[in-house]
């Protein structure tokens, strides 16, 4: 039998004598999946919640697997509570220098190593786009070092999985999928902002779509709704000031989850979603996340016609090329629709929750 896999076998049968008695109650106790992720207790940032903490969540709701998070310091120390059969280290949470003795340690131990990054880091394109949003060099090399020695990197689009194929041992796609019980939609919060004389349209995102931001200055601009009423841009993150055509929401202070729901129940606050992204290498390896939350939150999304957003287009969201003119027409159909597509919504509800892909995630971090 290999070492890695007498190990494991030790290991199990070592926390079920602790658990109490002689000998164990369940011969095949459930594996222990250690994740590594920035923040703790619940508090992470918003990359960490979608793509690691709410699946592993799910995971051992399951009771498919025990679930915990491992401080990497003490992982490499060999304490008692990182005791785990695999563990998945999320992009950059590792200092460039801590990434080497983290897989030296794992490797000794035999416990198998998985990787996630969800963001073009590796091509020149991708690392001038995340230099301008603050991304340090020891950032960057650090997850460079990372998926070189994972067992397996998961990524979250065909494109990424393009870039991190010749870098990575093993390379799975998994598509980012919403915790329904964050993003289904109950009665809507009662609100006094409700505008009477405008209508609004959503754009969130992260620091890194500021460049992206800029294509809709000429499609917001003395934007009117077939009504004769403005159309208005509110933006969540993105940019970090107001302009003459946009304005910027400030949201309650709160994680991802807090955040989530507050999106849920002010969804009445807008009349469409917008996506845009620039046709630029980095933006190629992007999720269509946006849409999803978008759908997600009963809005009709208009995205840009990218790869990324293919699959969503072949569900009713509509994407648009590369022109103001064509841009202005989808928002104000989107505004006068005022509600999803409804074969986007179902897309959305049957395949794009956490679960609806049988748990495909748990399946690469077990296999």
């Amino acid at each position: 039998m290999p070492r890695d896999l007498v190990r494991r076998a030790a290991r199990r049968l070592r926390r079920a004598l602790t658990a109490g008695g002689t000998a164990p109650a369940d011969p095949t106790p459930p594996p222990v999946v250690g994740y590594v992720v920035a923040g703790a207790d619940g508090a992470h940032p918003a990359s960490a919640h979608v793509r690691v903490v709410r699946r592993t969540e799910h995971l051992a709701a399951s009771g498919t697997a025990t679930v915990r998070q491992v401080d990497a310091g003490a992982f490499v120390d060999g304490a008692a509570d990182t005791d785990v059969d695999v563990v998945l280290v999320q992009r950059d949470v590792l200092p460039r220098a801590s990434v080497a003795p983290f897989l030296d340690a794992a490797r000794g131990r035999g416990v198998r190593v998985v990787a996630e990054v969800d963001d073009d880091f590796f091509t020149d394109s991708g690392r001038q786009r995340l230099a301008r949003a603050e991304y340090d060099p020891d950032r960057l090399a650090s997850i460079d070092a990372l998926v070189r020695g994972a067992d397996v990197v998961v990524v979250s689009t065909e494109e990424l999985a393009e870039v991190v194929r010749p870098l990575a041992r093993d390379t799975v796609v998994v598509r980012n999928a919403l915790d329904p019980s964050l993003w289904t939609p109950g009665e809507p919060a009662a609100t006094d902002d409700l505008p009477a004389d405008e209508h609004r349209v959503l754009y969130m995102g992260t620091l890194t779509h500021a460049a992206d931001l800029e294509l809709l200055r000429d499609v917001f601009t003395d934007l009117v709704a077939s009504d004769g009423l403005p159309i208005r841009l509110e933006v969540i993150g993105v940019a970090e000031g107001d302009a003459d055509w946009y304005r910027r929401v400030e949201v309650p202070d709160g994680h991802y989850p807090a955040f989530a729901r507050w999106l849920v129940d002010h969804r009445q606050r807008w009349r469409a979603g917008v996506a845009p992204l620039r046709d630029e290498v980095f933006n190629r390896a992007k999720s269509d996340l946006k849409a999803v939350e978008y759908v997600a939150l009963g809005l009709p999304a208009v995205v840009s016609d990218r790869p990324s957003y293919a699959e969503a287009a072949a569900h009713g969201v509509v994407a648009v090329p590369d022109d103001p003119a064509a841009w202005r027409t989808a928002v104000v159909a989107a505004v006068d629709r005022g509600s999803a597509d409804p074969g986007a919504a179902a897309w959305v509800a049957h395949e794009r929750m956490i679960g609806a892909d049988g748990d495909a995630w748990g399946r690469v971090l077990l296999g």
